[in-house]
Parts: structure tokens; C-alpha cells; sequence
């Protein structure tokens, strides 16, 4: 003998079996891609900022070291110059999933940091330049800067990993398909492996 179920009965057990699917699907990671791709673009305008704060420390800094030798001015000059064309690139919209952009931006703010190395390591030979007081705080505040940079990176580079992980493993890569189809991987910075582990700059302002 064949029982029915009844219309009432077979509604609940509908409203069950919607409850009993949708619970697992409620904490199984469907936020997890805009809330890992809105960490990783925190990060990166963190290291727009301390880039910024670097840039806005070298007028100054430059002025500080006017007393070189005639022959050693080209190091101004490299600071000058490089200054001028890491300021000067026009960050697009699309550059965090942008690899080709996101590199020129990185050559610009390398190409930098050497050139203030650089400024750095012949102010050792100026004793005057290096005791004087103008120069020691900008000094310090360069140093303090270079180290925020790293850690800055540092952050963006594991938030990244974070996201663009999130999109090629499952159950990312499954929502991705069904609910976030236009989110791509982010490009990331190419950093050697001791200066992520160890965001450590010393210009040599400690040494007695």
C-alpha cells in the first residue's frame, strides 16, 4: 500500500532540507573574496602613503647636503631625478591587477631608494653634514620610513597571496565562477625573500 505524504508534511520537510543546505554555504567562505581583495587594497594604500612620506622627506634632505664637492653632486642629481620619476607615474586604476604597471611602479620606487642609498653612503665622507642637527632628523626620519615601506610591502604581499589563493582553490575558485566572475588575481611585488623576513633599513645614522 502506497502512503502519500501530506501537502503540509511536504512542505516542512522542504523548509528543512533548504535550512540543512544553506547552513553549511552560510560559513563556507562565500564573503571570503571581497573581504580578502578589501584587505589587500588596505594594504596597498599603505604602501602609497609611506612611498608619499618618503618622496614629501627628500626636498629637505637634499637641501641638507648642499656642502658636497663638486664632483660628488651627480648623487643629488640621481636622488633629484629619481624623485621626480617615481612621483610622476600616473598610478591606473588597474594597476593592483595590472603586472606590467605594477612593475614599472616598483622599478620607479627602486630606482629611488637606491639613489638615497646612494646620497647616504658619501654624506659619511662630510663630518659636518653628518653632525649637523637638520641632517640627523631628516636622517632619521628617512630610516623610519624605508623600514615602514618594507613592512608596508611585506603586509600588501601576504594579503595578496591571501586573495589570489582564495581564487584558484576550492571552495573559492567554485564562488568565484558562480558569484564574483569579474574578480581577478592581484599583482604583487617582487621582493627578496631576507628583506620580507627582516624589514630592516639602517643608513648607518646608529654607528659610532
Amino acid at each position: 500500500m502506497v502512503r502519500f505524504v501530506p501537502a503540509r508534511l511536504a512542505r516542512l520537510l522542504a523548509v528543512l532540507a533548504v535550512v540543512v543546505v544553506a547552513a553549511p554555504i552560510s560559513g563556507c567562505g562565500v564573503n571570503n573574496i571581497p573581504t580578502y581583495e578589501n584587505n589587500a587594497k588596505a594594504a596597498w594604500s599603505e604602501v602609497l602613503n609611506q612611498y608619499k612620506r618618503r618622496a614629501d622627506l627628500i626636498p629637505n634632505l637634499v637641501e641638507s647636503v648642499k656642502g658636497f664637492a663638486e664632483q660628488e653632486r651627480k648623487v643629488l642629481t640621481d636622488v633629484v631625478e629619481a624623485r621626480a620619476k617615481a612621483t610622476g607615474i600616473q598610478v591606473p586604476a588597474d594597476i593592483l591587477t595590472n603586472p606590467e604597471a605594477m612593475k614599472r611602479f616598483q622599478d620607479a620606487q627602486n630606482t629611488l631608494g637606491g639613489a638615497l642609498r646612494q646620497l647616504l653612503a658619501v654624506v659619511e665622507r662630510y663630518p659636518d653634514i653628518k653632525s649637523g642637527q637638520n641632517f640627523l632628523a631628516l636622517q632619521q626620519q628617512i630610516e623610519g620610513t624605508e623600514n615602514r615601506i618594507s613592512i608596508a610591502r611585506r603586509d600588501y604581499i601576504q594579503s595578496v597571496k591571501v586573495y589570489n589563493t582564495e581564487l584558484v582553490t576550492i571552495p573559492g575558485r567554485w564562488w568565484k565562477s558562480f558569484m564574483y566572475p569579474t574578480y581577478k588575481e592581484m599583482a604583487t611585488f617582487d621582493i627578496p625573500a631576507e628583506e620580507v623576513k627582516t624589514p630592516k633599513v639602517d643608513f648607518g645614522g646608529t654607528k659610532k
